[in-house]
């Protein structure tokens, strides 16, 4: 499964100029633009959130997988991991606002919560890059070997510490940002990828892809204290935004299981068949969007329901999903 996995992350080799598609659609004139990336066919794909319409298709550097915004939502990093760069979008638009090139093998990105560090992990490169941040500058400070394929990430509430999941070699680490140095590896289960922290800062939480539940952290202690049974390839997490529920995407088994973060418990699952990966929620927390791996589509789901509404055609392996008026990520 990892070897095919890899593939698949390693296998797009797509020309990074290519021919932007025209827009069909006016863009919504409330800026309410959902932004996918198309990670094999190096595109950023714009849908209007009202008419569930394709605005516009343009080219990005080469394998771009995750996106987030930056502290001030003034812009929306795009990591084009193959490309060696990153993309700065206008988060209501989708339009390109600049480009920082040799950021080498950005594949997750994150800040830390005091807007003070940026984090980048260079999957294929084996490493973590550390990067001062002063609000609009990125200054390298350190770069850290680690053992096989990390992945993503995941900060304490003090901003002391990154922790990342390493798929290749089933490990979490912790990075002691003060000090730029790994303060701890421990063991987990097969293929860790997604990792997130509960609302108390107690807890981390790490999807097991290679198996079929959420392994819980304690991270003061490097000690599992609890393994949540979610679905096959439990992937990524995105939190409800209550500071109480978080939901964790299961690629194999098509899935989407809702985790109580306070019990740590399963309480709920909604059926998306094409492998769910990254979800977006809107700010009423009424409809998640979620990218749909494996059959080029995006899912819209209502969460009262719990049902798929709408399945959206866009390009191949879409992965990274945003829009701006999404609610929050605890």
């Amino acid at each position: 499964m990892f070897r095919s996995i890899r593939r698949v992350m390693l296998s797009a080799c797509l020309l990074a100029a290519l021919p932007a598609v025209q827009a069909n659609v006016a863009p919504s004139s409330q800026g309410n633009v959902v932004v996918v990336l198309n990670s094999r066919d190096a595109t950023v794909q714009l849908l209007d959130q009202a008419s569930y319409k394709s605005v516009q298709t343009f080219a990005v550097g080469k394998e771009p997988h995750h996106l987030m915004a930056t502290p001030d939502n003034k812009s929306l990093i795009v990591a084009s991991s193959a490309g060696n760069e990153l993309v700065f979008l206008d988060p209501k638009s989708g339009q390109v606002q600049r480009t920082i090139k040799d950021i080498l093998d950005p594949y997750q990105i994150g800040f830390t919560p005091d807007q003070k560090w940026f984090v980048a992990t260079s999957l294929r490169l084996d490493r973590v890059d550390l990067y001062k941040y002063d609000g609009k500058n990125f200054t390298l400070s350190k770069r850290l070997p680690m053992a096989k394929l990390p992945s993503h990430i995941a900060f304490d509430a003090k901003s002391s510490m990154a922790f990342i999941t390493q798929q290749g070699s089933d490990q979490v680490s912790a990075i002691d940002l003060a000090t730029q140095t790994v303060k701890w590896t421990m063991p987990v289960g097969k293929l860790p990828a997604g990792i997130t922290m509960t609302p108390d800062d107690k807890y981390l939480l790490v999807g097991i892809m290679g198996s079929d539940y959420v392994e819980v952290i304690d991270w003061r202690t490097q000690k599992t204290v609890k393994r949540i049974k979610a679905g096959a390839g439990t992937h990524n997490f995105r939190a409800q935004g209550d500071n109480r529920y978080t939901y964790v995407s299961n690629r194999v088994s098509n899935s989407i299981n809702i985790i109580d973060q306070k019990t740590l418990e399963n309480v709920g699952q909604i059926n998306v068949p094409g492998g769910p990966d990254c979800m977006e929620i809107t700010a009423d927390g009424k409809t998640m969007w979620v990218t749909l791996r494996w059959i080029k589509k995006v899912a819209v789901i209502d969460l009262a329901t719990r049902k798929v509404v709408k399945y959206i055609p866009v390009g191949r392996s879409p992965h990274g999903v945003f829009f701006a008026n999404s609610s929050a990520r605890m």
